[in-house]
C-alpha cells in the first residue's frame, strides 16, 4: 500500500498522474489573497509536474478539483496569466536567477515564481509590487525548503525593479 503522504509518481512511460489530494499551508499563516495564490501555484505545479499545457489543466481544475470549493476566479485568472505569458516570465526568471536555470529550482519554486512573476509583470501596479512578493515569500516558507523563501524574494524583487526600469 502507497504511504498515504507521498504523491503518485508517473510510470516510466509517462502514465497519467492522477493527484488524489492537496496537502494545504496553514491557513492561519496566509490571508485569503494568498491562498487564492497558492490554488493557482498548485495548477501551474501540477501542469509542470505531468508536464501538460496549463490552459488544459486549468479547465480540468475549473471542472473538477481535489480541494474541497471551486477554484477561485482569481486563481483562475493568475493561471491565465502565466499561460498567456509563459515564455516571457521563464525568461525574465532564467535571465535574473543568475546560477539557477529553472530546471535545477525545485518544481515547488518555479511553481511559485512563475505565479508571481505573471502578477507583478502583468497585474500589479507599480506602488503594489512589495506586499506582492512579501506574500510569495510567505508562501514559498509555508510550500518550500528553507532556503526558497529569500531566494524567491530576492528573484521577484530583481524582476519587480527590471519590470519598473523598463516602463
Amino acid at each position: 500500500m502507497q504511504d498515504p503522504l507521498s504523491l503518485p509518481l508517473p510510470g516510466r512511460e509517462g502514465e497519467e498522474v492522477e493527484l488524489l489530494e492537496t496537502h494545504p499551508a496553514n491557513p492561519k499563516r496566509l490571508t485569503s489573497r494568498s491562498r487564492e495564490r497558492v490554488r493557482a501555484i498548485d495548477v501551474v505545479f501540477e501542469a509542470d509536474a505531468r508536464e501538460r499545457d496549463l490552459g488544459d489543466v486549468l479547465a480540468e481544475r475549473r471542472l473538477r478539483t481535489a480541494a474541497q470549493t471551486a477554484l477561485p476566479e482569481r486563481s483562475a485568472h493568475l493561471v491565465e496569466l502565466v499561460a498567456a505569458h509563459r515564455e516571457e516570465i521563464d525568461e525574465q526568471l532564467s535571465t535574473h536567477s543568475r546560477d539557477w536555470p529553472l530546471h535545477r529550482m525545485p518544481a515547488v519554486d518555479r511553481a511559485i515564481l512563475r505565479t508571481g512573476a505573471a502578477e507583478i509583470l502583468h497585474d500589479t501596479p507599480a506602488d503594489g509590487v512589495g506586499p506582492v512578493i512579501g506574500e510569495y515569500a510567505t508562501i514559498a516558507r509555508e510550500l518550500s525548503t528553507e532556503d526558497s523563501p529569500r531566494f524567491v524574494n530576492g528573484l521577484l524583487q530583481r524582476i519587480g525593479e527590471m519590470r519598473d526600469l523598463l516602463g
